[in-house]
């Protein structure tokens, strides 16, 4: 049986930070005294309907402790959501409906499956709004445990705060509303990102004044989105979505600057290609290993198949606008994409379509066919004449 110290070094493997020194290693040695597993907490807020590859660094790093032996407490937090988590703003957060938030905590559970065991020894799925909609003598309870000056510590809120920025006291409340998340489940453990750090803490501020054991931190690094600058991010558009198609998959990570693959390689714990692969090649490998572990083997050889038929072929740019475009029963209207897409009238669509002036994938488009199933247009290349080209991507 490993000891502690081995297991410790191995669960810090590739992470930003293991807060406070120690803290980590002393957990696991008092479970394994107690002959318990540690209980280990993540909270996502369903503020998207999709999970992406960012989510999947510290989804991954709760897996390596479940195939430990212990508890993952995933935590959607339904009633955190209405707040909007201020992490890294420079501005309010918009606040989702309450049905915008319904829709988008019934996906999180089916799509962090398939990266977490679901066997109920190892995991345990909760909302907050199980404890978080509390009476208001409950809520005082809980602003008594921290101070203003305390919150305006925070980095985003110090910088709001400076530049005259508003700060609502709602937002105020997010981080005592996530640290009391770790007071009712009893969390040995907090995961989260980089930018989650201030409020991860502050959580074990919060359950020392409930009489609750303090939690270890573990932060992991922040993977930045196919742009290679910004926070992977539905509002950016700059995320993979992990329930996206292989082909859109493989495309959109093509799209990744050359110095941005190191990054992804380290966090989402691929290995690079052996030998003096080149940049082109290198992210193939890369897109080709993000398919595989969503789709499987098949769907990444064709992915690259269908890239490779698309962009070399085909003599396609590489560096193509992504234009959204919202399905109706599962099927996109052609006419109505192409005019909202390339900026012209719909009788004009119909008319190119007609014509065989319209390419998908490098393809002409069948001029009778107006209403194409959403699977097939996800990701795909659509082209106008001989220099106009958009990426059609489904909306969400």
């Amino acid at each position: 049986m490993e000891s502690a110290g081995s297991t410790s070094a191995q669960l810090t493997r590739n992470v930003a930070e293991d807060l406070p020194a120690g803290a980590l290693q002393s957990k696991l040695e008092l479970a394994a005294a107690k002959k318990r597993p540690l209980r280990v907490k993540l909270g996502l807020d369903p503020t998207a309907p999709d999970i992406h590859l960012g989510h999947t660094v510290v989804l991954m790093k709760l897996r390596e402790f479940q195939d430990l032996g212990h508890r993952v407490v995933l935590i959607v937090g339904d009633f955190t959501a209405r707040v909007g988590d201020p992490s890294g703003r420079s501005e309010t957060r918009p606040v989702l409906s309450a049905e915008e938030i319904v829709a988008n905590a019934q996906t999180y559970e089916r799509q962090a499956s398939r990266i977490l065991d679901q066997d109920p020894g190892r995991y345990e799925l909760r909302y907050n709004s199980e404890w978080l909609d509390m009476s208001m003598a409950e809520l005082l309870a809980l602003v008594r445990t921290t101070t203003v000056a305390q919150l305006l510590e925070r980095e985003d809120f110090a910088n709001r705060f400076k530049g005259g920025s508003p700060i609502s006291v709602l937002e105020l409340l997010y981080p005592l509303m996530q640290g009391f998340d770790s007071v009712a489940v009893e969390a040995d453990v907090e995961l989260g990102g980089t930018d989650q750090t201030f409020n991860i803490l502050l959580g074990r501020d919060i359950q020392r004044h409930y009489g609750v054991a303090e939690q270890a931190v573990i932060t992991m690094p922040i993977l930045p989105g196919i742009d290679g600058v910004e926070k992977m991010s539905k509002t950016k558009g700059n995320e993979i979505a992990i329930e996206a198609s292989a082909d859109e998959m493989f495309g959109r990570t093509m799209r990744l600057p050359d110095d941005a693959m190191p990054s992804w390689f380290e966090l989402l714990a691929i290995d690079p290609p052996a030998g003096d692969a080149g940049p082109r090649d290198s992210k193939v490998h890369l897109a080709k290993a993000i398919v595989e572990r969503f789709h499987g083997l098949d769907a990444a050889d064709a992915a690259e198949a269908q890239f490779v038929s698309q962009f070399v072929e085909h003599e396609i740019p590489a560096d193509i606008e992504d234009f959204a475009v919202a399905p109706v029963d599962g099927n996109v209207h052609l006419p109505l994409a192409l005019a909202d897409g390339f900026g012209i009238s719909r009788s004009e669509a119909r008319r190119l379509l007609e014509q065989g002036g319209v390419k998908l994938n490098g393809e002409v488009l069948d001029g009778a066919t107006l209403d194409v199933e959403a699977d097939l247009v996800s990701g795909a290349v659509v082209q106008i004449g001989r220099r106009r080209f958009k990426r059609f991507v489904i909306d969400r």
